[in-house]
């Protein structure tokens, strides 16, 4: 599957994500939500590693791509906290379509921040700025 397939399938599932976590966050802490959440996830994503065999691989992170894997992870575990909190306030017909604002945060850094990476010509593939 190319990019675009795997980019329609998480628009797709995040969608759903805003149908279950509204839901799931009546009556519930919005912090222990998003706790039992990113647990759920964890588990379900140690069991591919595990079942594709690249759990070794971990080991061969060098420290710079690890500092940014923790970055990423940290900026996400905020991102799902003030989701659900979002969630529990608000409708989710208001809340997915401000949560979809992570396009224009990082379209914002590719013309500000990032002097070496540019929007690449159609049809083809990015270069990375690190």
């Amino acid at each position: 599957m190319n990019w675009l397939i795997y980019a329609a399938l998480s628009g797709i599932f995040a969608g759903v994500v805003a149908i279950f976590g509204k839901i799931g966050v009546r009556g519930v802490d919005s912090t222990l939500a998003t706790t039992i959440r990113a647990i759920i996830m964890a588990a379900a994503l140690l069991a591919i590693v595990l079942a594709r065999g690249t759990f070794s691989q971990a080991a061969t992170i060098d420290r710079r791509a690890t500092i940014f894997i923790i970055l990423s992870g940290l900026a996400g575990a905020a991102s799902w906290v003030c989701y659900f909190r979002a969630l529990q306030l608000g409708d989710a017909l208001r809340v997915a379509p401000i949560d979809r604002l992570s396009g224009a945060v990082t379209l914002s850094w590719l013309f500000c921040s990032c002097t070496s990476e540019r929007l690449p010509p159609r049809g083809s593939a990015p270069r990375s700025c690190w």
